[in-house]
C-alpha cells in the first residue's frame, strides 16, 4: 500500500532556525579599560558600550547631544580649569602664607609686631594672587590641550607634550627666549610625567 501523500501545496518541514544568541559581554575588554593598558579616563570615554555585547547603549535625546557638546567644547574646558586652578591657587597660596614666617611684617619697622588684620590681608593678597596665575595657567593648558587634540584627531599623551611647552613658553617667554625655551621644556617634561600617571 502506497503512502499517504502530504496535502497539496504544503512544504516538508525543515530543521527550524535556532535563534540567535544574545551577544556575550566582554569582560576582557572591559577590565583591559578598568585596569589595563587602556585605563584612563579618555580611554574610558572613548569606549563604545555597543562593542561589549552586554551593555546596550539607550538612545539620547536632543538636549543630552547639546549638553555633551557643550561640556566637550574648548571653551568649556578652560573655563571649567580657569575656576579650578582659582580654587587650588587661592587655597595654595593662603597656605603658604600661613607658614610663612614674613607674613605682615613691614619692611620698614621689622622690629613691630603685625596686627592679624594686618597678617590676615596679607594672606588674601598672596592668595589672591596665586589663584589669578593658576586660574590663568589652568585656563591656557586646557584650551590649547583641546585644540591641540582636535586638530591631531588623536588623544595621546603627545597632546599633553604640545600644550604644555606652549603654556609654558607662552608664559615664558615674557621674561624673554632662555626663559620661554626653559619654560616650554618644564611644563611638557611635567606634562609628561602627569599624563603617563593619569593613563
Amino acid at each position: 500500500m502506497a503512502a499517504a501523500s502530504s496535502p497539496a501545496g504544503s512544504a516538508p518541514a525543515g530543521p527550524r532556525p535556532e535563534p540567535a544568541a544574545p551577544a556575550q559581554l566582554q569582560y576582557s575588554l572591559l577590565l583591559e579599560h578598568l585596569v589595563g593598558e587602556r585605563r584612563g579616563p579618555r580611554q574610558a570615554r572613548a569606549l563604545d558600550p555597543a562593542a561589549l555585547g552586554g551593555i546596550p547603549a539607550p538612545p539620547r535625546s536632543e538636549e543630552q547631544k547639546l549638553i555633551e557638546r557643550v561640556m566637550e567644547s574648548c571653551g568649556f574646558k578652560a573655563a571649567l580649569a580657569c575656576v579650578g586652578g582659582f580654587v587650588l591657587g587661592g587655597a595654595f597660596g593662603v597656605f603658604t602664607a600661613g607658614i610663612d614666617t614674613n607674613v605682615g611684617f613691614d619692611p620698614k619697622d621689622p622690629y613691630r609686631t603685625p596686627t592679624a588684620k594686618e597678617v590676615l590681608k596679607d594672606m588674601g593678597q598672596r592668595g589672591m594672587s596665586y589663584a589669578k596665575n593658576f586660574a590663568i595657567v589652568g585656563a591656557m593648558f586646557s584650551c590649547t590641550e583641546c585644540l591641540v587634540e582636535s586638530y591631531r584627531g588623536k588623544s595621546d599623551w603627545k597632546n599633553s607634550v604640545v600644550s604644555g611647552c606652549i603654556t609654558g613658553g607662552a608664559i615664558g617667554f615674557r621674561a624673554g627666549l632662555k626663559a620661554g625655551a626653559i619654560g616650554c621644556g618644564g611644563f611638557a617634561a611635567f606634562s609628561a610625567v602627569i599624563d603617563y600617571y593619569l593613563r
